[in-house]
């Protein structure tokens, strides 16, 4: 095992102290599983009703665990989640094993209501590494060891409120270890204050507590904007492994070929991507420019069915590359080229100098046949912190109108390694979406980096039915509630029909309602 760097040796001390800090809120669990209406909300349930076999097989997962009573207890007990044949390792500095119970620890309320709700999205999942906190930290995180291969580390604790030189020592380690073995830690943002390291890490992926406690960014270091997404759960604790059961079932996914390119579609970056682009805004999203996230939500909340859906559109590259001078315009290059599909990804480099930018283009058509049809366009560009960095590389991410040459939005954080658009009332065109790289003082000449993307436009149909209409709209992009109202010319306020039944055919819903004198126009609305 490596020997460790003085500087490893202080978060060593860190983290033994700190990890009293460790995140446990009250939960709502039955059985070993989240409620229902949550496996709704982040579009779990819609995806195990339209694709077949999606459950986590195949992927095994990390999860560190604090003690929660005591320092001994932290295990999972495979028995209380009712998954007594799923393969269970666990390892702490006095060794490790595959059995339960065991000498090295004993069971965990936390650690069990955790795994409990990964399991409730990826039922399947090939394997769950179970290692106490301050060893995984200390001797695998921090050491480099090779000791797991896990793609996925579900982080539901964090080392509390530490200095801004503390969390940026903490955050280096965590991103030189998934720099090297493409592991995307999904990390707890903390409760209330400021969010806490690892979630503080560059390369993973911070989880705030939608609806519940949670804290907001951005990060007392540099402002960075975290968390990135946030999931139900009472608290950042079992949001948390909501995200990394997501996770889990678009890496298998990728693996089984649902995105096309097998290697780059289970890339952590990839991933994290297409988790925060499939994301919905709730009511009072916002961010403050140059911040490309809110400081509340990140990219929104999460929902999968939006994710696989933009895993299976597709890997596609750029139409045109470019290389333009520093800080000189860089508009759309009249290149005839399109991408195929208007929802969809990309696993590419790019490459900048330094008196030059790099400028990846892709070129979308965005039209329908519905005349004055207004349109969403989300994007979300993904890059890491290099090994031993203390830096990032500069890249942005801008949308063209390509007829006008007219910027459209931008996302251009200095200080974050994720850029995010989203424009929600976009009119009908042909648009070029740039991934550029900043020329000047850079990390490396190329970085590689993940981009997803989605423009759709959802119509709602309505027909009669004797004394109902029949209302359908397409099942993707998910999010949507119905409202209605006695006429919409007259300004009436618009209702949620919120105990609407909803059926799924062809991948359309559909439902009936009752016309009333309360119902007479309706309309689709994302919250």
């Amino acid at each position: 095992m490596r020997a460790f760097s003085a500087e490893m040796e202080a978060m060593k001390r860190v983290a033994i102290t700190r990890m009293a800090c460790l995140i446990w809120a009250g939960f709502t669990l039955a059985n070993g599983r989240v409620q229902a209406s949550d496996l709704d909300t982040i579009g779990a349930t819609l995806l195990r009703t339209l694709v077949t076999n999606l459950d986590g097989t195949g992927i095994a997962v990390l999860q560190p665990e604090a003690g929660d009573t005591s320092a001994t207890n932290w295990q999972v007990d495979p028995g209380v989640l009712g998954q007594p044949g799923v393969p269970f390792t666990y390892s702490a500095s006095a060794g490790s094993t595959n059995h339960f119970p065991n000498a090295l620890g004993a069971s965990s309320g936390h650690a069990g209501g955790v795994a409990g709700n990964f399991y409730s999205v990826a039922s399947k999942a090939l394997r769950l590494d179970n290692c106490e906190a301050n060893y995984f930290f200390g001797f695998i995180v921090g050491s480099l060891a090779t000791n797991f291969a896990d793609p996925l580390a579900n982080q539901s604790f964090t080392f509390g409120n530490v200095a801004a030189s503390t969390q940026q020592s903490i955050d280096r380690i965590y991103d030189n270890y998934s720099w090297q073995y493409n592991t995307l830690f999904i990390s707890a943002a903390n409760n209330g204050g400021a969010v806490s390291p690892p979630a503080t890490s560059y390369n993973g992926l911070a989880v705030g507590a939608y609806g519940g406690s949670s804290s907001a960014g951005p990060t007392i270091d540099n402002g960075r904007a975290k968390p990135d997404l946030t999931a139900p759960g009472g608290s950042t604790s079992f949001s948390t492994p909501l995200v990394t059961g997501a996770a889990a079932l678009l890496q298998q996914a990728g693996l089984r070929g649902d995105g096309g390119d097998t290697n780059s579609a289970v890339d952590a970056r990839v991933t994290k991507a297409l988790l925060m682009n499939g994301a919905i805004k709730p009511a009072g999203w916002t961010n403050q420019i140059p911040s490309p996230l809110d400081p509340r939500y990140g990219a929104g909340v999460l929902n999968v069915f939006n994710s696989y859906k933009q895993l299976a559109g597709g890997k596609h590259g750029f139409n045109d590359s470019t290389s333009v001078s520093a800080n000189c315009p860089h508009p759309p290059t009249g290149v005839a080229g399109t991408v195929g599909v208007l929802s969809g990804w990309d696993f590419n480099t790019n490459t900048s100098s330094a008196a030059a930018n790099g400028v990846n283009h892709y070129y979308f058509n965005v039209t329908n046949a519905v005349n004055g049809a207004m349109f969403t366009a989300t994007a979300t560009l993904v890059w890491n912190r290099h090994s031993n960095q203390a830096g990032i590389n500069n890249l942005d991410l801008f949308l063209y109108d390509a007829m006008s040459g007219n910027l459209v939005g931008c996302s251009t954080s200095l200080v974050d390694n994720v850029e995010h658009l989203w424009l929600p009332r976009l009119a009908q065109g042909r648009y070029d979406l740039q991934v550029v790289k900043c020329g000047g003082s850079t990390v490396s000449a190329s970085e590689p980096y993940a981009l997803a993307f989605e423009f759709f436009c959802t119509p709602l149909k309505v027909a009669n039915s004797g004394a109902n209409v029949v209302l359908n709209w397409p099942v993707y992009p998910a999010g949507f509630v119905i409202e209605s109202t006695t006429n919409f010319l007259s300004g009436a306020a618009w209702n949620n029909l919120s105990n609407l039944v909803v059926t799924v055919t062809n991948d359309q819903n559909y439902a009936v309602v009752c016309m009333t004198n309360a119902n007479q126009s309706f309309r689709l609305r994302r919250p």
